[in-house]
Parts: C-alpha cells; sequence; structure tokens
C-alpha cells in the first residue's frame, strides 16, 4: 500500500478545534513536522479534512 508524507505547512492558530485535532491525530504538532502515513481510506479522509494546513507527497 502506498505511504503519504505529510508535512504541516501553516499554524493551527485561529483554526477550528477539529481540525486541531485532527492534526494531532495525524502525528503532526508543530509547521515543518512531518508524519509518514499508510494511504488508508480514514488517513485520506484527515488530510482532505485539513488539506489548507498542510502538504502531501507519496513515498515508496
Amino acid at each position: 500500500m502506498a505511504r503519504l508524507k505529510i508535512t504541516q505547512t501553516r499554524s493551527v492558530i485561529g483554526t477550528k478545534q477539529n481540525h486541531r485535532d485532527t492534526l494531532r491525530t495525524l502525528g503532526l504538532k508543530r509547521v515543518n513536522d512531518v508524519s509518514v502515513r499508510e494511504a488508508r481510506p480514514e488517513v485520506v479522509g484527515m488530510v482532505h479534512t485539513v488539506r489548507h494546513l498542510v502538504t502531501v507527497e507519496e513515498v515508496d
């Protein structure tokens, strides 16, 4: 299964609480944090929720 490299690019200041919770669940705590996750439907949905705060790359 493909793996996604998720990088937080924007701050959570002023965002909704569910966006903050989603980033924490993805393992991101601060700007420029990186998390590598399997491209499962749950993870893809979470990334879609916070797509304005992160960048995503596919890694092998």
